[in-house]
């Protein structure tokens, strides 16, 4: 089993709206949560009632599918609203991150990290002492994980950023990119992803489900190619067509019918019916 660690602020652990966009079901992506690799369900994290659609399952979803005899764990640890600072290396989050993913490095092999973070430094000059800053964050983690080698994929500010909604403040996030592209130029084992053309929520700050969707695919050709993604993929629509299945393995059908049941979508009896369909029409 392999694991890709997920750090950063709220376009990381997800904002997207569920409803916008089909759900990703995959029994061989996995989450770790309680101490436990659980089925994959959105949102995968769980750092605030709003968390929606991150990057983490598309990504995921086009590892598994050139994987297919693999699982894949993602261990989420962002955080929404976190500056930079949040991430020193003596910080809770950062701590956090590292015992996270310490303990899941007990039952698989840690493959990477998807960092995306830098909104909150996106004003009153915060970004003249970004790039020491997320150095250190990196070569930090790879000291702690004991992996100088680790794979950082890192994630370009939306160009949507400073004209609406909370999005109004982030004026300063080309320096951000610049930055953020900077340190993945500097480092061979750094991956830099553009957020060019993703679009937000009506908030103006928080990437929308689709574009959510699309970014993931975009972390993921970065870290398959190990190369960065400076402009938007050229097969980024039909790609996004790979991610939904047409077609349920039985434990994905049994997992899907007992959410539905738990979210009191279906009655008992529906459950029971659908459950014995499914164990009838499956070996």
């Amino acid at each position: 089993m392999k694991s890709i660690l997920l750090v950063g602020q709220s376009n990381m652990a997800g904002r997207g709206f569920i409803t916008d966009v089909e759900p990703i079901i995959n029994e061989h992506i996995k989450v770790l949560k309680n101490g436990r690799w659980q089925f994959m369900e959105e949102p995968i994290h769980q750092d605030r009632a709003v968390a929606g659609i991150g990057p983490a399952a598309s990504f995921a979803q086009l590892w598994v599918d050139e994987h297919p005899n693999e699982t894949l764990g993602l261990i989420p640890c962002a955080d929404g609203g976190t500056s930079i600072d949040d991430w020193a290396p003596d910080q809770i989050l950062t701590r956090h991150a590292i015992s996270e993913a310490q303990f899941a490095m007990e039952t698989s092999e840690l493959i990477g990290v998807l960092w995306h973070q830098g909104e909150n430094d996106s004003n009153n000059d915060k970004y003249q002492n970004y790039q020491e800053k997320l150095q250190q964050f990196i070569a930090h983690m790879r000291h702690a994980l004991d992996q100088p080698d680790l794979p950082f994929i890192v994630g370009g500010l939306g160009d949507y950023l400073g004209q609406s909604g909370f999005g109004q403040s982030a004026t300063q996030y080309q320096e951000i990119n610049q930055i953020i592209q900077s340190v993945s130029n500097s480092d061979p084992y750094c991956y830099f992803v553009t957020g060019q053309g993703l679009r937000p929520n009506p908030d103006g700050i928080h990437i929308n489900a689709r574009s959510q969707r699309i970014f993931g695919i975009r972390y993921y050709h970065a870290f398959s190619q190990l190369k960065d993604v400076l402009s938007p993929l050229p097969n980024e629509a039909s790609l996004l067509s790979t991610l939904y299945k047409e077609t349920y393995s039985k434990n994905e059908q049994m997992y899907l019918q007992l959410a539905a049941m738990g979210k009191n979508e279906i009655t008992f009896e529906h459950f029971s019916q659908q459950m014995a369909a499914i164990n009838k029409d499956t070996p």
